[in-house]
């Protein structure tokens, strides 16, 4: 059974989605690939309470790695991709093709992109934190300016 909830951040409303009381979704507005909002359940604030708290710590520049279960939903491939992301550290970011790498597959970096850009669980799976192979910043699904100023957040750089 699925619910979910909106919650205010910095980039605007989020919608978290929890599926049987789990975190299974953080989608921005205007999100590329957000799923239809019929599918996220009844409106219900009950299963949220510890992943807002830790949003609002992450936003305030007080919490710098996130300590929920999720249940990341997709191939096993993508969650193998979700998971490294995970392992990213905070103000610290990593190229498709380093991702590949540190997956053993050093030649699926096109395949990490596609995996990368289909994240269900936003800014708590940091995949704001991959950037092209040069340091440019390439695609997000939550829009490359929101992408940008994740990462000067995140180095310091700009503050709310």
């Amino acid at each position: 059974m699925k619910q979910h909830t909106v919650t205010d951040s910095p980039y605007g409303p989020l919608t978290l989605v929890a599926a049987d009381g789990v975190l299974c979704g953080l989608y921005m507005t205007e999100q590329r690939h957000r799923p239809p909002e019929e599918t996220f359940g009844e409106r219900d604030d009950t299963p949220f309470g510890e992943a807002i708290d830790q949003l609002e710590a992450y936003f305030a520049g007080e919490l710098k790695e996130f300590t929920l279960e999720l249940r990341l939903e997709g191939t096993p491939f993508q969650r193998r991709v979700w998971q490294q992301l995970c392992l990213v550290p905070y103000g610290e970011t990593r190229s498709y093709g380093e991702l590949a790498e540190a997956l053993g597959s050093p030649s699926a970096s096109r395949a990490v992109g596609l995996a990368n850009g289909k994240n269900p669980i936003g800014i708590i799976v940091p995949c704001h934190r991959v950037v092209g192979a040069n340091g440019s910043l390439t695609g997000y699904g939550g829009g490359l300016d929101r992408k940008k100023r994740l990462l000067d957040f995140e180095s310091g750089a700009a503050l709310f």
